[in-house]
């Protein structure tokens, strides 16, 4: 990481954190007042292919063992709250993770933080995808984020979710990770961290058409 790149994410997160933590205190309220589990979800994820960090999350799911591992498939829709729901539409349940770039874990730009296993499995992919810092967006996140819902949320199981993110979602967002990688620049990020939000905000992608949650 430049350091360009650092400052501009340490700047840029210091100053979204004062502006949303109105918006961050209603909603750690409205999760703590549901009195069914912690505020904050924390997961184990891969900060280069040998060192892990502690990716924060608001909780989104009942507070059970199942819900806590592995990715989110179709087979622990049950487990997302009413709340919980509405923060993923809009990404809101990634607000705490302006602390995990404050801290240096991620940048705001980058590939997806990776579960351990995954990168154990897939060592050489992932060796060469987290020669970037993981990012809170990323040109995969953006691209092929609906794609990736889509088929997750046909997963009945499991194991069915484990096989079609091993298979389809992982290999795929590594080939728009390397791209980035590859053609890094400062007016690159800039223009992912627009679209990300101008996706956020209007519910439409890149491509102009109706984002489909």
């Amino acid at each position: 990481m430049t350091l360009g790149k650092r400052l501009f994410d340490l700047i840029s997160a210091t100053a979204v954190l004062l502006l949303v933590w109105p918006v961050i205190a209603w909603i750690a309220f409205h999760i703590w007042r549901q009195k069914d589990g912690p505020i904050f979800y924390v997961s184990e994820r891969m900060k280069t292919p040998n060192k892990a960090m502690q990716l924060l999350k608001f909780r989104t799911m009942a507070d059970r063992p199942r819900a806590a591992s592995g990715v989110t498939g179709g087979d622990k829709s049950a487990e997302i709250t009413a709340l919980g729901a509405r923060l993923r539409k809009h990404r809101l349940d990634e607000l705490p993770q302006l602390w995990n770039i404050i801290r240096g874990d991620l940048s705001l730009v980058g590939p997806r933080p990776p579960l351990r296993d995954y990168v154990e499995r897939f060592p050489a992919l992932y060796g060469e995808v987290l020669q970037s810092r993981p990012g809170v967006t990323g040109l995969a996140t953006l691209i092929y984020h609906e794609q990736e819902a889509k088929l997750l949320e046909a997963c009945n199981t499991a194991d069915e979710t484990d096989t079609v993110y091993s298979r389809r979602c992982i290999p795929a967002k590594a080939r728009l990770d390397l791209i980035y990688q590859r053609n890094f620049r400062a007016c690159l990020d800039y223009w992912i961290i627009w679209h990300t939000l101008r996706k956020l905000f209007t519910g439409r992608a890149i491509t102009g058409k109706k984002n489909r949650d």
